[in-house]
């Protein structure tokens, strides 16, 4: 009946026809106890998770599916009367993968399983972009933050023990908390409105304090305590109230955003600003063969190559390590560059970042690549032929050495504005094995056929536009960031497997559009003409 419905087959049904299935109920027995009431297929709930994020479905529209649609009862091996579930399992569901590291377990047991099919190989070409991605939260401004923030700890008082509210609660507490905050975009009386709250948080903190002492605070009440760490402080005279710029505010990358998601963190680059995370995709990128998605990393906004050595160290694990591996210059420096050489023998393609330094920003003087480093003999030649007085290797100054030009040689220079503003010229460069490296990867920089290796990394921008708009990816639907890549390690297993159903078997009779009149004209005149609408600039 299935085949009937749908002769050419869906993604849900390829799922079971190419791979038989993505998973096995086996290979969740370490997540379940061993006694108890037996539970619904964890196989099951692994598929239909994926094939939600693959359609953009809700719980309960998902669950709907799984009851209604044949080609989902097809790939779960479902009887045409089976009832399903009840939609809230997938967030159960969820709540387990978030646990430990077993998103990134589901995200190996599927890529094996591609493997297995021939589907993806090891030791070809990859590539390493990342996006912003937005929490599942309002930005909210200081004054709303401890509003919030303080309501939310009632709640959660209320909910568990509402004794400690007796007594402190009246009209105006309830006046002030009794819904959740949305204030105008200039609300009245604002300084005084944000002290008000501040001493309801330190009277609220200090009966739970004195209610339930020594036991752990509960979530909304850390938040709580924390909040009016980074924003509350008392005086000399004893008096709470609001920190200002001259008292030190808390970065940016510490400081709290919102009291339901405690690591969404608000971050700047360039002229775009969010309150969320970072998603960082890899994916293959070989001639002639589909892209898939071998590693997803959501982060806290921090730098690009801080996630790196983690993504070599996931894809050495599932045994898909690219030879090459393409990135921007946000995932690059010398020193990742020669550890991922030697430690996972995968060459990085990606621009180290050039000299910064004012010589070379102007162009009118004698940068780094001007002198001559001699290692054997420690020593550095100025472009004038002088020689340097010492080589420095100093704790401080680590992996760099640091070499000074004697006052004597650098004073009587005729040419020492072009090369320094002070007294000597100081030139600091990277030990013998990374300074060559650098050099080398600059001197392919200019090297056209490395230029044209290096092109083939912008089409991962394709991906991450496909995974934020077609997948709605952009906005974390969970609160934290475990529950957030839970969503993005299923979100990239459905991209994977849509790209490979939609792939035309070998015996089929697909042909491509044959050309137009105007472009059957270009060709027969050996006039170039896109052949792709992606195709030029």
């Amino acid at each position: 009946m299935a085949r009937a419905s749908n002769p050419k087959g869906t993604t849900a049904m390829w799922v079971r026809d190419r791979l038989d299935g993505l998973w096995h109920d086996e290979d969740f027995d370490a997540w379940y106890p061993r006694d108890g009431r037996p539970g619904l297929s964890p196989a099951q709930l692994a598929t239909v998770s994926v094939l939600q994020f693959l359609l953009n479905l809700s719980d309960r529209q998902a669950a709907e599916a799984v009851r209604c649609r044949i080609d989902f009862k097809y790939a779960l091996a479902l009887e045409l009367d089976d009832p399903g579930f009840h939609h809230s399992v997938l967030s159960d569901f969820r709540d387990r993968l978030a646990q430990d590291d077993r998103a990134d377990t589901l995200l190996d047991l599927a890529l094996a399983r591609l493997k297995e099919a021939g589907l993806v190989k090891a030791r070809g070409r990859q590539r390493t972009d990342s996006t912003y991605l937005r929490a599942a939260v309002r930005e909210l401004t200081r004054l709303e933050l401890v509003l919030e923030t303080v309501r939310a700890a009632l709640e959660e008082c209320a909910r568990t023990a509402p004794e400690i509210l007796d007594g402190l609660v009246d009209e105006d507490w309830a006046l002030r908390y009794g819904r959740q905050v949305r204030l105008v975009s200039q609300p009245s009386h604002p300084a005084a409105r944000l002290k008000q709250a501040g001493t309801d948080a330190a009277e609220l903190l200090g009966r739970v304090r004195g209610h339930c002492p020594g036991t752990a605070p509960r979530p909304a009440m850390e938040a709580l305590r924390q909040i009016m760490v980074q924003h509350f402080l008392v005086d000399a005279r004893g008096r709470l109230r609001p920190r200002a710029e001259k008292d030190g505010l808390p970065p940016t990358g510490r400081r709290l955003e919102s009291p339901y998601d405690l690591e969404a963190r608000y971050t700047r680059r360039g002229h775009r600003t969010w309150v969320g995370y970072l998603a960082h995709t890899t994916e293959t990128c070989d001639e002639g063969s589909v892209n898939v998605i071998t590693d997803v990393a959501t982060t806290v906004p921090t730098g690009d190559s801080v996630a790196l050595p983690g993504i070599h160290i996931r894809l050495k694990r599932r045994r898909l390590l690219p030879a090459e591996h393409l990135v921007d210059s946000g995932y690059t420096s010398v020193v990742l560059h020669d550890t991922a050489a030697r430690a996972h023998r995968v060459t990085m393609v990606g621009p180290v970042k050039t000299d910064n330094s004012r010589q070379r920003k102007t162009g009118d003087g004698f940068a780094r690549e001007n002198f001559i480093i001699d290692f054997d003999r420690r020593e550095v030649i100025c472009p004038n032929g002088q020689v340097s007085g010492n080589w420095n290797e100093l704790p401080a100054m680590a992996p760099y050495t640091v070499v000074r030009f004697d006052k004597r040689h650098c004073g009587p220079c005729p040419e020492r504005s072009l090369c320094t503003s002070g007294a000597a010229r100081t030139v600091n460069f990277l030990p013998r094995r990374l300074h060559e490296l650098q050099a080398r990867n600059r001197a392919d920089q200019q090297d056209p056929q490395w230029q044209r290796l290096y092109a083939s990394r912008s089409g991962v921008e394709g991906t991450m536009n496909e995974l934020v708009n077609g997948h709605r990816m952009r906005r974390c639907r969970y609160h934290g960031v475990a529950k957030a890549h839970v969503q993005h390690v299923l979100t990239a297993i459905a991209v994977n497997i849509e790209r490979l159903s939609t792939q035309e078997p070998e015996d089929s009779t697909y042909r491509p559009r044959s050309p137009t009149a105007f472009q059957q004209y270009l060709d027969d005149n050996e006039l170039p003409r896109p052949r792709w609408w992606r195709q030029g600039k």
